[in-house]
């Protein structure tokens, strides 16, 4: 399994990609994805990664694990393929999106455009095998996302970290808060959205903070 990653990640993660765990990790994914299907497909594992290099990045959104359900994930926490149906957990941010921004939910669920604006979306756990949310969870995604946010983290100040869920929460112990806006809110999947995830206003609050420190705000 080559991987397709933004050369600025590349320099920037190298001791992962180089560590025993990652080694680990990489053969699990590669045993699964010969022997079960899962997603994302292979070349978008990274996708995240690759469409938001380091330099043009404003915004980290941290989910949980991709969607398992057939061809829904992209690389790209929450986003969807073109032409697929939204799953509920986007339908609750383009709801929340409307409310925030008066913005009316698109009717493709690719958010490759907010990628390209420096919207990093990422989830703790880059890949799923189908039909079993969380089953690639513990072999080693964890600490690589655990250190790609430490890296960051060490290389970059002044961004918005969206940490939507416990799983993502866990992350801000790597993000010095004095130095970053953290935009922390529970899932915006069905069973959680209405204790905080609504009326959050994470966009409006986003562009509010990109606008003081003198950046382009996202067009979302």
């Amino acid at each position: 399994m080559s991987i397709k990653i933004d050369e600025s990640w590349e320099k920037l993660l190298a001791k992962e990609f180089n560590s025993e765990y990652f080694k680990s990790l990489i053969l699990f994914v590669k045993e699964d994805y010969i022997n079960t299907t899962c997603y994302p497909k292979g070349s978008q594992i990274f996708n995240a990664f690759d469409s938001c290099p380091v330099s043009n990045l404003k915004v980290v959104i941290i989910g949980q694990d991709p969607y398992h359900g057939k061809n829904q994930a992209n690389g790209l926490s929450f986003s969807v393929n073109k032409g697929i149906s939204h799953p509920p957990s986007l339908i609750n941010i383009f709801k929340e999106l409307e409310s925030d921004l008066s913005i009316q939910a698109p009717a493709n669920g690719d958010l490759s455009n907010w990628a390209e604006q420096g919207v990093l979306m990422i989830n703790t756990v880059l890949t799923v095998r189908e039909g079993l949310p969380d089953s690639h969870s513990g072999k080693g995604w964890e600490k690589f996302t655990d250190a790609a946010i430490q890296h960051l983290a060490n290389s970059r100040s002044e961004l918005v970290y969206v940490l939507w869920g416990a799983k993502a929460q866990k992350k801000v112990e790597y993000i010095d808060t004095h130095k970053n806006l953290i935009i922390s809110s529970p899932h915006p999947s069905p069973l959680s959205a209405h204790r905080g995830f609504f009326g959050s206003k994470p966009f409006s609050r986003i562009n509010e903070y990109l606008l003081k420190k003198g950046q382009t705000q996202i067009n979302w």
